[in-house]
């Protein structure tokens, strides 16, 4: 494997998560611990963060096409720690998402200490599965549904 080249694992990994990430409704926030329990990896918090930690921005060369998932079209601001808050992760990091959040309507606080929090309560966005999958469940239980009355004629 060349360096910096993803394994196929990883590839999918990071496939997965971003694709999850995309489903979160603007104006909604979830956690970390969530992406990771709905991609069926509940014990990966971190390794969602370390997706979005890497997610490149697009491309701004018209002649360089952008990846597939960059920061443009994975709406990484949705996802918050497991409290409600944003991590800090670098000088301006965390009032860079803030910003983000607050230009979808998302009400964020910031305390004394300069931490930015976002209530579950009101923007939580925590669904059993998701959207995309739940679709699918209930497609399969109608087949089912049409199978079972097939039998019943």
């Amino acid at each position: 494997m060349t360096p910096g080249a993803r394994s196929e694992e990883a590839w999918l990994w990071h496939t997965t998560v971003c694709e999850a990430i995309q489903e979160i409704p603007s104006g909604k926030v979830t956690s970390y611990a969530h992406i990771a329990r709905l991609v069926g990896k509940p014990q990966c918090p971190r390794q969602v963060g370390v997706c979005l930690k890497h997610l490149p921005a697009p491309s701004t060369d018209p002649t360089t096409r952008s990846p597939a998932f960059h920061s443009g079209n994975v709406p990484w601001q949705r996802v918050i720690n497991s409290k409600g808050g944003i991590s800090p992760r670098g000088p301006g990091a965390a009032s860079h998402q803030a910003d983000a959040l607050r230009r979808e309507g998302v009400h964020v606080s910031e305390d004394s200490m300069g931490q930015y929090s976002v209530d579950f309560k009101d923007y939580g966005w925590f669904p059993d599965t998701l959207p995309s999958e739940a679709e699918l469940v209930e497609s399969s239980s109608d087949e089912e549904d049409e199978e079972a009355a097939a039998y019943h004629t």
